[in-house]
Formats: structure tokens, sequence, C-alpha cells
């Protein structure tokens, strides 16, 4: 019995630690960093999203109620940006299409938070096929360069 409940508490903690373990990482031209995020707090629909998608402009498109409130969609050199108008923490989102098309959403906001010297560090390891993998804090990570940045792959590092 102990050993069951050991494994489900075992299970629901890698499950948690396995949140928000893929960043994006973009150099702003102040020289510091962008970080997006897999998960965020902000929840809008894949259907808000492509509709939100469809209205994006430069100097913004026409502002639509979503799940997370209102936002507006932004046409920008990396792509489609959609601001979250009432949200506190995750106020932007971030569209990217894979080769195949499917949406994938980066969040502004998330779990994950790295300082400046450690993202300095996974970008230089970056690659195109992968980077070598690195130890940065308790994470390990492997980082890839995409086209619209460094993405990096993190998951935990055995505790020594």
């Amino acid at each position: 019995m102990r050993l069951a409940l050991f494994v489900a508490i075992w299970m629901v903690a890698t499950s948690a630690a396995a949140t928000d373990n893929v960043l994006l990482i973009q150099m702003q031209p102040d020289g510091h960093y962008k970080v997006w995020h897999t998960e965020g707090e902000s929840h809008v629909s894949d259907d808000e999203v492509m509709a939100l998608e469809v209205t994006a402009r430069p100097e913004g498109g026409e502002e639509m109620q979503t799940g997370a409130g209102p936002a507006r969609a932004y046409e920008t050199s990396d792509g489609v940006t959609i601001s979250l108008l009432a949200a506190t923490n995750d106020k932007a989102l971030l569209l990217d299409r894979d080769d195949c098309g499917h949406v994938r959403i980066w969040h502004a906001a998330g779990a994950t938070n790295l300082s400046e010297d450690q993202i300095t560090d996974i970008v230089m390891s970056a690659l195109p096929e992968g980077g070598k993998r690195i130890i940065v804090g308790k994470y390990y990570v492997k980082a890839f360069i995409t086209k619209l940045g460094v993405t990096a792959s993190l998951w935990n590092a055995p505790v020594k």
C-alpha cells in the first residue's frame, strides 16, 4: 500500500515538474532576452487563437472576447502576437506554426524563471541540430536554433 502511495505521489510530482519544460528565447534589440513559455496562466482556445490570427494587423486587429478576456492580435516580424488586455501576468501569446501548419502557442509568462546569465549559457550552447546537453541550475538543457530564436528543452537534473 505504501509503495502504491509513493508511486502515485511520485507521478504527480513528476508531471508537475514537467510543466513549462520548453522555452523559446529571443534576443531583443537592447541586448536582453525575451523568454516565451510553453505553459502559462492565460487560456485561449485554438478556435479563438485562429480567429484572432486572421484579424492581425501591424497596428492591431479588432478586439475580440476570449476565455482569457479581451484580446487583440498584432502582426510582427516574428509572426502574430496576441495581447491579452485583462491578464495580470501572462499578457501576451506568440503564435508559431510548425512545418505541418499546426499552431503552437508561446506564453509571455510561465513557471520557469532563469537568470540572464543562465539564459546566456543556454543561447551559447544552441546549434541548429541541437547543442550539447548542459546543466543550468537544477535543469538539464538541450538548445536548438530555430527561425524564431533558441528553443530550449529543460528537464530536471538528478540531485547530487
